[in-house]
């Protein structure tokens, strides 16, 4: 079994996929081809914003977007103490200060009140000068931005929504990667839109910003003469064949794979209903791309020991993540370590992940739910 079935899916894209990549390959324009643009134009269309700007990888999308904003050495940003390293790794590499926050225990994402006192206590402190927040759409649901922004507003901060895991999720009709001031995404082969290698995006409906960021992306580029750098920049480009291979899973993500997903995601609740496990829970009027199926288990069960027996009967699990930010090595001995974030150590001792996909069938679904439920 796979933990999110990449074969299905070529198999079931084969044909359209084998044309797209032929058709790039005849073409031979392996950097900047039409197929980048087309997608770029698709992307940001699909989300509802003005400017889609392609890049090498989900991290150097949020890495452009802190360049754009100027965030570097004195600045605080503020970031989920429970997600992936990239999203502190970034604003630390800039030189910013991270100040991780803690997250909801329902929907693991940003909490606002959280966010609020640790604005304030930055503030009263006066070492770090708040210049943004990082929220993060984990697991596939968007953050809570109705109160996010409206925290941000208050506080003059710049908002960049994460959107690695949030591709395709919406609040109340708006899509994941419109929120931020800047949002950004990533086309890593197991994300809800994925690639096959690395790839990533950046969306803004700011005209200056977006000039900048493509202009970063390519050393620094003035306009369209890349040989006349104004800037010192980065080499971070989607390529071709990776734009043309998104072409065709974005037409199949839009026509089925997202409702196909949260179809899974049901019979996962139905099948597990009875189990003792904590199921993931989607908020009123928002729609999940179910990057991930994220359970919590019961604070006096053993998580090693339910995997390892998944395991034996041929079931992969995942822990995302185990451990939180603020207690990475990396900022051992750094202000960002002093992280006051109790729901995030719960959750990285009680979370585990499913198998999930929109190529899933009921019967292997429950096939999962059984063997869980006898273990349990």
């Amino acid at each position: 079994m796979e933990f999110r079935d990449l074969k299905k899916q070529y198999e079931a894209l084969k044909p359209q996929m084998d044309t797209a990549i032929a058709e790039a390959l005849a073409g031979s324009h392996f950097i900047s081809g039409p197929q980048v643009q087309r997608l770029e134009e698709q992307l940001a269309e699909y989300v509802g914003v003005k400017h889609c700007i392609t890049c090498a990888n989900g991290t150097d999308a949020l890495t452009l977007a802190l360049k754009a904003w100027g965030i570097g050495p004195g600045d605080a940003v503020f970031v989920p103490d429970f997600t992936f390293f990239a999203s502190g790794e970034c604003p630390a590499a800039e030189g910013a200060a991270c100040v991780f926050v803690d997250v909801q225990t329902d929907t693991f994402n940003l909490d606002p009140d959280k966010l609020e006192q640790a604005i304030i206590a930055v503030k009263k402190e006066g070492k770090y000068i708040p210049r943004a927040a990082v929220a993060v759409d984990l697991f596939g649901q968007p953050a809570d931005y109705d109160r996010i922004c409206s925290v941000c507003k208050k506080y003059d901060l710049l908002l960049l929504e994460d959107g690695a895991q949030g591709f395709g999720g919406s609040i109340r009709g708006k899509m994941a990667c419109s929120f931020g001031d800047i949002s950004t995404t990533s086309f890593f082969p197991a994300k809800p839109l994925g690639c096959y290698g690395d790839g990533g995006a950046v969306f803004t409906d700011n005209d200056g910003w977006a000039a900048l960021i493509r202009s970063l992306a390519v050393h620094g580029k003035d306009g369209g003469d890349k040989y006349n750098n104004v800037r010192i920049g980065m080499n971070s480009r989607l390529d071709t064949l990776q734009a043309a291979i998104l072409e065709v899973k974005l037409k199949a993500f839009k026509e089925y794979e997202l409702d196909a997903v949260d179809q899974v995601a049901k019979w996962y609740d139905e099948t597990l209903r009875d189990s003792g496990l904590i199921l993931p829970k989607v908020k009123e009027g928002i729609i999940s791309s179910w990057a991930q199926y994220t359970v919590r288990l019961p604070d006096n069960a053993d998580r090693a020991i339910l995997q390892a027996k998944l395991k034996e009967r041929g079931i992969p699990t995942m822990i995302y993540y185990p451990k939180p930010m603020s207690q990475q090595g990396a900022f051992a001995g750094t202000d960002s370590a002093s992280a006051d974030c109790p729901i995030t150590e719960k959750l990285c001792k009680t979370v585990l992940s499913l198998p999930m996909g929109p190529y899933f069938s009921e019967k292997l679904v429950q096939n999962i739910g059984v063997k869980i439920l006898q273990i349990r």
